[in-house]
């Protein structure tokens, strides 16, 4: 009987297609086990947990590949998700298709991320987080403020009314007829981000693999002995804050038109911490380990949020501590505990995991 191990993946192609196979029934069958069992609202969840993955693999990009500390990657989630905003409500009066807005909101979204990256590239560590958390909150200001002389953004009001997410004519905010079967409106977002996720999780690995990543981790490694190894470390690494802000701008775009309303608050500082506590905890440089980051911080909150008051008031006949002021304590234990057990994140990359345990990381290892 064929066992399904890591080892067997890595070399039994009839083992690896197994895999895949069961992989994808499970996330085919998926969103119909949580909407049957736990209802609308932890799809909901797991709809936007499938964004911060995305997000999440965008900052990957810049924070686990280049070694770039960028504390302001929500203002690309912000950019990608008012652009939508902006062209697909009766805001402007357009309701331009998601095909033309999507890719437009990746490169807009790209654009400021060159405009982060070209003046910071000399900045490294806490420097360049300060540098970028700062861009993130002029950002979310100047959403905040665009409402005079010329109401662009709509100000602290946001904008609503954003037209669905449309595809070839069908609205995905109302149920699909599919050959006789009836696909509710969160299941047919459900499927839509899974399949750009993975688009994303394939260009991300395609990106790890190629002569631009291996020239990303060298840079993080050592960026002087990478620019004594020939590496355009100038142009390398604004490529990595140009790719990684592209993936939050399409993640951006997609809230928008699932969500049907966008305002400033939805990027403040505390979003672009959550981001990067996914890729730390999960693991930064390695993409599994991002992915199981994003589920886990997304799930996690909601989690203590739906448990802290039942739970208090099985165990003392009343609510003693409010639920939403006990989540947060219970998450930040949660990420003290990983962070004290699992320095190097949940699911590191075997690199990492063996700078943590002190070991060498020689090629003459890496066959052990």
């Amino acid at each position: 009987m064929m066992t399904l191990t890591l080892e067997s993946l890595r070399h039994d192609k009839r083992a690896a297609i197994l895999a895949t196979v069961l992989m994808g029934i499970v996330l085919a069958a998926f969103p119909f086990m949580i909407g049957s069992t736990l209802g609308n609202s932890w799809l909901r969840i797991i709809d936007f947990a499938m964004l911060y993955i995305m997000l999440a693999l965008g900052l990957n990009i810049v924070v686990g590949f280049a070694g770039l500390l960028d504390m302001g990657y929500i203002a690309f989630y912000a950019v990608g998700a008012y652009l939508y905003a902006l062209l697909a409500s009766p805001h402007f009066g357009l309701h331009l298709p998601i095909w033309l807005i999507i890719p437009a909101g990746a490169a807009l979204a790209g654009l400021f991320g060159a405009l982060l990256g070209a003046p910071t590239l000399r900045l490294r560590g806490d420097y360049l987080a300060i540098v970028t958390l700062g861009f993130g909150e002029i950002v979310r200001i100047f959403m905040n403020n665009l409402n005079s002389p010329i109401n662009i953004t709509n100000g602290p009001q946001g904008i609503s009314g954003i037209d669905p997410i449309h595809l070839s004519g069908v609205t995905l905010a109302k149920p699909l007829s599919v050959l006789g079967f009836t696909v509710p409106s969160l299941h047919a977002y459900y499927y839509l981000f899974l399949a750009l996720a993975l688009l994303i999780v394939f260009v991300t690995i395609r990106l790890e693999n190629s002569r631009i990543g291996r020239a990303w981790v060298a840079i993080r490694e050592d960026e002087v002995a990478a620019k004594a190894c020939g590496i355009n470390t100038r142009n390398i690494k604004l490529l990595a804050f140009i790719m990684g802000a592209s993936f939050g701008g399409v993640a951006g775009g997609l809230f928008a038109g699932f969500q049907g309303f966008v305002s400033p608050e939805s990027f403040n500082l505390m979003e672009s911490v959550m981001v990067l506590c996914m890729v730390v905890l999960g693991g930064m440089g390695n993409i599994p380990g991002v992915i199981l980051g994003g589920v886990l911080l997304t799930i996690l909150p909601e989690i203590f949020r739906h448990g802290a008051g039942p739970v208090q008031m099985a165990v003392f006949g009343k609510i003693l501590l409010d639920p939403e002021a006990l989540r947060m304590l219970l998450f930040g234990l949660a990420l003290i505990v990983v962070m004290l057990y699992r320095p190097a994140g949940i699911w590191p990359s075997t690199t990492r995991r063996r700078e943590f345990r002190g070991e060498s990381t020689d090629v003459l290892k890496e066959g052990e």
